[in-house]
């Protein structure tokens, strides 16, 4: 199809599925224009310079510890954690965001599901059509699955993270910051597997760059997700996240496969809830696990669609918060619960299968 054309659809159809109920845009009203001054633009914040951890004691013990645990020469490894810098912009990233702000299901599925994605999520499906198909044959991963998650990971490839992953792992390894749960033992384990990463694939560990959580390549796997779930899908020998898109897309496939997703079934279905609000509550308690059978919704007073009644496994009832507006709601397969293993949000998994729903109506379309 000629671009022009392409374009036009993508804006055509980005503008349906961002289309309220009632067929009314979903965009929101314009925001007001505010006066930039002098003073707003010197009150950025600005962090603080990274600084190199050196010989500091806890690093140094790490690094000996893992070198006797692995066979490795202690001197070499500590040599290179002592270039391993603390971030403290790493720091401030891995806290939570401010309270109280709305969530809105509109609002984070167009940022997602618009035009430049979808044309690059078309062309990617084009480039890698074969290897999507193999591993959606293996593994019973719907093509529009996987590629609706790369899209929404990293813009497939195009946003791949600029933190060296050994300076993102060792500030939350060893400087994670307060004021949230501690989570220092599980970056130290994830370092450690990216030691060990690097040494199997002959990565030079100072200049790996990833997220500042530490996560790396087109899927955006942590270290130990990659050592345990990354596959060779493109037969070199070797498996490359950061260059080969065959590799990413028989990894995530491998990943989801691994997690329980089971071929063949849907997502998610539509259902009704209850106006009473005590089995209100009880419905939605387990959030993104699936627990209810079929029968177990109807005797609390909720009305699944004929689909879901048809479904053998347990679900869960998911609420999508819509700002201002009453929630949506809907039941997620054991296939949803297996999405969320990649990221816990039912959020993060309806704009997967949102993404890779529309990339995949354009292609019969088109």
């Amino acid at each position: 199809m000629p671009m022009l054309k392409l374009t036009s659809l993508l804006i055509f159809c980005t503008a349906l599925l961002l289309a309220g109920p009632d067929g009314a845009s979903a965009k929101s009203a314009p925001k007001k224009k505010t006066k930039t001054t002098k003073a707003t633009k010197t009150s950025k914040l600005v962090d603080p310079a990274p600084q190199a951890f050196g010989e500091r004691a806890d690093v140094m013990r790490f690094a000996a510890d893992l070198s006797a645990e692995q066979g490795w020469d202690a001197q070499a490894l500590q040599a290179q954690m002592a270039q391993a810098k603390s971030v403290p912009a790493v720091q401030r990233l891995i806290m939570p965001g401010p309270p109280g702000s709305a969530k809105d299901w509109g609002a984070y599925r167009a940022r997602f599901v618009e035009p430049r994605r979808l044309q690059a999520g078309l062309a990617f499906w084009d480039d890698n059509a074969a290897a999507l198909a193999r591993a959606e044959s293996l593994y019973g991963v719907p093509a529009e699955i996987i590629v609706g998650l790369i899209g929404v990971e990293t813009f497939y490839g195009q946003i791949t993270g600029g933190f060296r992953v050994i300076d993102a792992l060792s500030t939350l390894a060893f400087d994670f910051p307060t004021g949230r749960s501690d989570r220092s033992a599980f970056f130290r384990a994830e370092l450690a597997e990216f030691l060990k990463l690097s040494r199997r694939e002959g990565l030079d560990p100072l200049a790996v760059k990833g997220s500042f959580a530490g996560a790396m390549g087109w899927p955006q796997f942590m270290p130990s997700s990659w050592n345990k779930h990354a596959i060779d899908f493109d037969g070199d020998g070797r498996v490359d996240l950061m260059q080969s898109p065959a590799d990413a897309i028989g990894s995530v496939a491998h990943y989801l496969a691994n997690f329980g997703w089971q071929r063949g079934i849907p997502t998610h279905y539509s259902v009704a809830l209850p106006v009473e609000t005590t089995a209100r509550a009880l419905l939605l308690a387990p959030d993104i696990k699936p627990t209810f059978s079929a029968s177990q919704l109807l005797a609390l007073g909720a009305q699944p669609s004929e689909a879901a009644l048809e479904h053998a496994g347990s679900m869960a009832v998911v609420e999508l918060q819509m700002g201002a507006a009453a929630p949506v709601y809907w039941l997620g397969s054991e296939n949803f619960y297996a999405l969320t293993r990649y990221n816990w949000s039912s959020y993060y998994a309806f704009a997967v299968i949102e993404l890779g729903r529309t990339l995949q109506s354009l292609r019969q379309a088109r």
